[in-house]
């Protein structure tokens, strides 16, 4: 059995890390990408930025990967947010709709550089207040 090809570093600086993947995120390579995030958090860090500059691949299964780790570093207080999605992953995130809860900004309006930028700030979720509305099925009494 061949190794995952997704090389995986992780830059620490205090309670933020960088961590940089290269290589394809597949179902065979999403579990390394939702350990390694996971790891970041239960040692303590809490603001996660992804570097995906050198990720040539990305299916669904690492948008779950990642859906599922901004979901736990929201629940632990933090944030995380990815950098140069591949096209692949960009294309994804576009079709659901999700990009805002991964990218803190729309499509085509990219992150600041990963150089030395301020620790960011939650972004904020879009309203989604709708008016409830009563639905009745049936004989309903």
């Amino acid at each position: 059995m061949p190794l995952p090809q997704l090389a995986i570093y992780r830059h620490d600086r205090r309670k933020r890390a960088l961590i940089t993947l290269a290589g394809e995120i597949d179902l065979e390579t999403a579990p390394l990408v939702c350990a390694v995030l996971a790891r970041c958090l239960s040692d303590g860090i809490r603001v996660l930025d992804v570097d995906l500059t050198a990720v040539t691949f990305c299916d669904c299964s690492g948008l779950n990967a990642f859906l599922y780790a901004a979901q736990r570093t929201r629940e632990a207080g933090g944030t995380l947010r990815l950098h140069n999605p591949p096209p692949s992953l960009a294309h994804i995130l576009d079709l659901t709709g999700c990009g805002f809860l991964l990218l803190g900004l729309p499509l085509g309006h990219l992150p600041p550089s990963l150089g030395d930028v301020p620790d960011p700030v939650a972004p904020a979720l879009p309203d989604r207040s709708v008016p409830l509305v009563t639905v009745l099925t049936g004989d309903v009494r």
